[in-house]
């Protein structure tokens, strides 16, 4: 194991993926046939830290696994990637797993079973909080019970940057310790009603992600990315709103994506990049993923050339725009 302080410390889900492929998603009720079942490492918070490690940054994890048949596939690919494993704790219960079906066209389905990501407690927090307040980024997701992000969170005095998915309910000051806050389409609707105290508006309902960004900056972030799958990602802080689109690829598997997505992008602000120089090396970096089966596997290394994008733009709105 490194001794080498971690740039980037995630604190986290590590999860066995049992991943199935097969022609489309099964209707309620329908019983389809499968074409194969691979076991791969996974779980958000493994895969964000893999992510960050393979793009050279010092990684450690933070969290728990089992001991049973999914531990040594659940920690493989954090070992392979040269992440510190030193904070992570074997606990009595079952290795969490999550159940992914991917369709032909690439997109994918995922039931979580927590296991021992449920036993990520503040007291295993606790434990690793000098390395936590060591960190140059720390990593946060919504796979471990809120109490232990808030106690993370608490330890940590460099930037955090919390992907809140799934979405799960933090104390606000917690979650406005996010810098950036990082979500999708629609976990960006869903934080905005937690904080407002609003209905999150219906999953049909159109969406201007670009005003949801600006509504959260105003709700105290002092900055927000939210990630829009194939068509790349919104970036927004005090200096307005700037889109940034993702190149255009062969679409395989997008499991995993939104992880090499975060990874990507606490890997390039541990070393001092500008957010959104940060963000757009991450947009080629989650392109780059769904170009391969799987998640960690998928993830690129500092010698594969990424997918060139367009460039960036900024958009007009409350906060100004940016060029």
């Amino acid at each position: 194991m490194s001794t080498q302080p971690p740039g980037v410390v995630v604190v986290g889900s590590i999860n066995a993926d049992l991943v199935v492929t097969l022609e489309r998603h099964p209707q309620p009720g329908e019983t389809l046939l499968g074409r194969t079942m691979t076991v791969m490492p996974g779980g958000k918070g493994a895969n964000q830290a893999v992510a960050a490690a393979k793009l050279g940054a010092p990684t450690m994890m933070i969290g728990a696994v089992g001991q049973d048949a999914y531990t040594d596939v659940a920690l493989s690919g954090l070992h392979s990637a040269g992440v510190n494993t030193d904070g992570v704790q074997r606990v009595g219960t079952t290795t969490g797993v999550a159940i992914v079906e991917v369709d032909d066209g690439g997109e994918n389905t995922i039931v979580v079973i927590p296991g021992a990501n449920g036993k990520v407690t503040p007291a295993l927090v606790a434990s690793a909080a000098d390395r936590i307040a060591d960190a140059g980024v720390l990593v946060l997701q919504g796979e471990i019970p809120a109490a232990s992000v808030a106690a993370a969170v608490a330890s940590g005095t460099g930037r955090v940057m919390i992907n809140l998915a799934p979405v799960i309910e933090l104390d606000r000051n917690t979650l406005l310790r996010a810098d950036p806050l990082v979500v999708n389409e629609h976990e960006g609707a869903l934080v905005l009603a937690q904080l407002t105290g609003t209905a999150a508006p219906p999953d049909a309902a159109p969406v201007d992600h670009a005003d949801t960004a600006r509504a959260l900056l105003a709700c105290g972030f002092s900055s927000v990315v939210m990630t829009l799958g194939g068509a790349g990602a919104l970036l927004a802080d005090s200096s307005g709103v700037m889109e940034v689109p993702a190149p255009s690829v062969a679409v395989v598997d997008t499991t995993g994506a939104g992880d090499a997505f975060v990874g990507a992008l606490a890997a390039r602000l541990v070393v001092g990049d500008e957010l959104a120089d940060a963000v757009a090396i991450a947009v080629r970096v989650g392109a780059f993923a769904v170009g391969a089966e799987g998640a960690q596997p998928s993830y690129p290394s500092l010698t594969d050339a990424l997918p060139e994008a367009p460039s960036p733009k900024g958009l007009q709105g409350a906060q100004g725009a940016q060029a």
